[in-house]
């Protein structure tokens, strides 16, 4: 069978799953069932997929979502409800490790492509303010974007300490969090709809204990517990999301509370091997029954 990632890359895959006549599933992450057609119609690849769409809804067998939230938008964009299955994407837990007892650490850090839909503009309006009580409070930006030169300025309008690191490989990542004392990427609804699906790079927060600030939009509140293992604000609102990471800040037990519940969380629910245990099984309903991939 065809596994594609993205429901763009599902219509493209099309011709050759007619070639060769196998079944095609096809992942759904997060701007391929967000993203307006307006949007979609000013690109070649999202023509294309404008074009095929409805062969796609036709054709393929099964549609993963990451989300509940995504199916939901799936749904409301025509997907074909019966074919809509949430699974969610798991981490190695080797890899992300719970750090317990770094509670001394003091930074708050973001990690993501610096574009309208990771609210980065936002956390940086959130610690402005919070160092105003805590200069102690470093903030920590991690990845490259459009939105770079700008958040730049504005984080030197307002004598921000923080530190644009650039894109990063995986292992400093890594490091970054065993040091971090919070983990904020606060997403939004882009302009062109595109909003976070899930957003892996909570789970991989929380699984080394760190907890996560964010906003309550997308898939988010199906990674992050709020109250459990974290704290979700009002979408855009600055002033909840700055009390919400200065709570993480200056609340020590809290702190504990959170990070040993979203480890366990984590590997309760986005453990690798479990996750790819129900792909496989997946993939094996749609083996045993090839002609209903139409």
């Amino acid at each position: 069978m065809l596994h594609a990632h993205f429901a763009l890359d599902g219509a493209t895959a099309l011709p050759l799953r007619a070639f060769l006549k196998i079944p095609l599933l096809v992942t759904l992450h997060g701007y391929d069932v967000t993203t307006t057609d307006a949007t979609f119609r000013k690109t070649i690849g999202g023509r294309l997929y404008l074009a095929r769409r409805r062969q796609l809804w036709e054709k393929a067998s099964l549609f993963l979502c990451v989300s509940q939230f995504i199916r939901k938008k799936a749904i409301e964009a025509g997907f074909p409800e019966k074919k809509l299955v949430v699974h969610y994407i798991g981490i190695d837990r080797q890899l992300f490790d719970y750090a317990p007892n770094q509670i001394s650490r003091r930074s708050v850090l973001f990690v993501g492509r610096l574009v309208e839909k990771k609210g980065c503009s936002y956390l940086i309006e959130a610690m402005a303010d919070i160092q105003k009580r805590h200069p102690d409070a470093e903030l920590i930006i991690v990845g490259e974007g459009p939105e770079h030169a700008a958040l730049v300025e504005r984080a030197k309008q307002l004598s921000l300490h923080c530190r644009f690191m650039g894109a990063r490989p995986q292992s400093t990542i890594h490091q970054l969090l065993q040091s971090a004392r919070v983990f904020c990427v606060p997403s939004v609804t882009a302009a062109t709809g595109d909003s976070e699906g899930l957003g892996m790079v909570f789970a991989e927060a929380q699984a080394m204990g760190v907890p996560v600030v964010s906003f309550q939009h997308g898939g988010i509140p199906e990674v992050v517990r709020h109250g459990e293992t974290g704290l979700l604000a009002t979408e855009r609102d600055t002033v909840m999301l700055g009390q919400y990471i200065e709570r993480l800040i200056t609340d020590d037990q809290l702190w504990e509370e959170f990070s040993r519940a979203g480890s366990a969380w984590v590997r309760h629910r986005f453990d690798l091997e479990k996750q790819t245990k129900e792909l496989e099984e997946l993939y094996e309903s749609v083996a045993k029954n090839p002609e209903g991939s139409q």
